[in-house]
C-alpha cells in the first residue's frame, strides 16, 4: 500500500471531484493516476497559509480509462451540466475520444474560458488514461481539519508529490484517516460564497 500526498492548489471540487457519492480524480495529478494501484491511498492538503490542513483523502477502489469512466452510467452525473448545480458545473467527466481515437474534451473548468479546447490541460491530463475512483473516502474542502502533529510528514510543499513513507508511518497514517467519518462535508474552498 502506498500514500501518495500532494497539495490541492486549486480547490474547486474538480480535481478531486468529491460529489455523488464517489471521491474521483480524473484530472490533473496524471503521475499519481498513472501510479496509484487499488487500496492505496490518496491525500490532499490545503496550500499555504493552511498547509497543516488535510482536504481530503481516498482509497482507490476503482480505475478506470476515460472512455470508460465517460461510459459509466454511475458516473453521467459527473459529467458538466452548467444549468445545474455549482457542484454539477465543476463535474470531472469531460474527456472521451472520437471514432478516430481523438481526444474530445468537453466544455469545463478545465477548457479555455470560451468553451474551446484547452490543448495544455488535454496534454496533462490525458498523458494518463487512469482516473481514481474511491468509495471510501473523506472530503472536509474549506472544513479541512488539521493534521496531527505526529502527521506532519504527510504535508507535501510545493508542487509535485510524495510517496516513499516508511511502513511505520504508513500504518499509523491510514489508522488515522480510516477512524474519520466518511463523506462529503465542506464546500470548496475556492468556491465563492
Amino acid at each position: 500500500m502506498k500514500i501518495f500526498s500532494y497539495v490541492v492548489a486549486r480547490d474547486f471540487g474538480f480535481a478531486p471531484n468529491p460529489f455523488h457519492g464517489f471521491c474521483t480524480l480524473a484530472t490533473c495529478k496524471p503521475l499519481i493516476r498513472n501510479a496509484a494501484e487499488l487500496g492505496d491511498i490518496i491525500v490532499g492538503t490545503a496550500a499555504a497559509p493552511r498547509s497543516n490542513e488535510i482536504v481530503f483523502f481516498m482509497e482507490v477502489n476503482e480505475i478506470l480509462t476515460f472512455d470508460d469512466y465517460w461510459n459509466d452510467v454511475r458516473f453521467a452525473v459527473k459529467k458538466v451540466n452548467y444549468v445545474g448545480s455549482t457542484k454539477k458545473a465543476y463535474g470531472d467527466n469531460i474527456y472521451h475520444t472520437d471514432e478516430n481515437g481523438s481526444w474530445i474534451q468537453e466544455d469545463s473548468h478545465h477548457t479555455n474560458y470560451d468553451g474551446s479546447t484547452s490543448e495544455e490541460n488535454i496534454a496533462t491530463d490525458t498523458s494518463s488514461n487512469r482516473v481514481l475512483i474511491s468509495n471510501n473516502f473523506s472530503y472536509w474542502g474549506s472544513k479541512s481539519p488539521a493534521i496531527p502533529p505526529t502527521l506532519m510528514e504527510l504535508i507535501k510543499k510545493g508542487p509535485g508529490h510524495k510517496c516513499n513513507f516508511p511502513d511505520e508511518f504508513k500504518s499509523e497514517a491510514k489508522a488515522w484517516l480510516m477512524c474519520q467519518e466518511r463523506g462529503c462535508f465542506g464546500a470548496p474552498s475556492d468556491w465563492k460564497n
